[in-house]
């Protein structure tokens, strides 16, 4: 897996949540109902990056996604061990990355996140969007090769590849957004020009779309410095590109 410095700091927003703890397949999940009538059938997917649902922030994300009268399911798939909010402190003590990367893969993670989709469908939920960050963008693509996912959005991703987007092209049949940070290690110019040259202009029928934040670093639709200018349109921005995403498509 490959992470990098930015995937693990940021800033706390503050805000009241609004959503309800469930317990789903054995999997503590935090939901977002909408106060207005949505469909039944239809759900969206939260996959977090590495401070998990805990973390206020993201219960804040899924609460606006909610808010925009989608139902969302955001499973604690760290299950307890996410990273923690005290590296967002300068006195943040010393932390294992690579220990916790090694309890934390994605064949762990998504099993848990499997059996909350496998519950959902059991209940009468036919389509599911995913959007995710940085390590919720892996999951996001992974759901999208075995068409679990018929929408798709990602922000900031972490540990994809070349080789991914390549895969997506070939097995994925959702239409795909991409929220790009404009200094990012996990998804450099390098990179976002390989979507773009796989999947843009067309060439990927079901419908991509790349959005580009200027002023932005990674992580800054979850945990960006809201003070500043830039990072705070970014967060909105990409939050916005990924409900009308959400609403045409799902």
């Amino acid at each position: 897996m490959s992470f990098c410095a930015d995937c693990f700091k940021g800033i706390r927003h503050e805000g009241t949540p609004e959503g309800k703890w469930e317990t789903i397949a054995g999997v503590k999940t935090y939901v977002g109902t909408p106060e207005v009538d949505y469909p039944k059938d239809k759900v969206v997917l939260f996959l977090s990056d590495a401070f998990g649902i805990t973390l206020l922030n993201n219960q804040l994300l899924v609460d606006d996604f909610a808010r925009n009268g989608f139902k969302v399911y955001a499973p604690d798939f760290f299950n307890g061990d996410a990273a923690p909010e005290n590296l967002f402190t300068p006195e943040a003590p010393p932390f294992d990355f690579m220990e916790w990367l090694g309890k934390n893969s994605f064949d762990v993670t998504g099993e848990r996140v499997r059996g909350v989709i496998d519950h959902l469908k059991s209940q009468g939920i036919t389509k599911f969007a995913g959007t995710g960050y940085c390590y919720g963008a892996r999951l996001v693509f992974n759901f999208s090769f075995d068409n679990t996912l018929a929408v798709s959005a990602i922000s900031h991703p972490s540990a994809l590849q070349p080789e991914d987007v390549d895969k997506y092209a070939e097995l994925a049949k959702a239409p795909l957004l991409i929220n790009a940070a404009e200094v990012d290690e996990q998804w450099p110019t390098e990179k976002r020009d390989k979507a773009n040259s796989v999947l843009g202009g067309g060439k990927f029928a079901p419908g991509y779309k790349e959005v580009f934040f200027a002023g932005t670093h990674h992580g800054f639709a979850v945990r960006g410095d809201l003070t500043d200018a830039k990072v705070k349109a970014g967060k909105e921005g990409s939050f916005e590109e990924t409900a009308k995403w959400f609403f045409t498509y799902l």
